[in-house]
């Protein structure tokens, strides 16, 4: 009788942590619905970013040992530019405008000379590919231009 009360006891055990296990599974499912429902996409580098300023970088070049650039982005929307290949004689400056991509997380700067596709992070900016993609690999650090402060 007394095996007949222990798996008994035992099944009951287990049936309670089967429902409990799924209770939590349902609570589960149901914060991250509302986490999702709640989430918060109005917020983009553009308006929620310190972004104004001057970045500086060294990036990498095919036929140089790098192209040292200063970017200077002002609140009015405009942008000075100054480019150095490093090992050459080779120094360019460039002003223009820069728009804001329907994400609110990158740009383009359209100068007088090449247009640029940068994305905006916090002190810093992640020079793209001409797709508007991040550059990614062995050298992605290398493409990435910090705010001086």
């Amino acid at each position: 009788m007394n095996k007949i009360f222990l798996v008994g006891l035992s099944m009951l055990v287990l049936a309670s942590c089967n429902q409990n296990s799924s209770k939590k599974e349902e609570v589960t499912t149901q914060d991250s619905t509302n986490v999702e429902a709640f989430a918060d996409t109005t917020h983009t580098s553009q308006n929620s970013v310190d972004w104004a300023g001057v970045y500086d970088g060294t990036i990498p070049c095919a036929d140089c040992e790098g192209i040292k650039t200063m970017i200077e982005l002002k609140d009015d929307g405009t942008f000075t530019m100054e480019t150095e290949y490093l090992g050459k004689d080779g120094k360019f400056s460039d002003k223009g405008v820069f728009t804001w991509f329907n994400n609110g997380s990158s740009i383009l700067l359209k100068g007088e000379g090449e247009e640029v596709r940068l994305k905006v992070g916090e002190n810093q900016l992640f020079h793209l590919d001409q797709e508007g993609n991040e550059i990614t690999g062995e050298l992605a650090e290398q493409y990435i231009y910090k705010k001086r402060m």
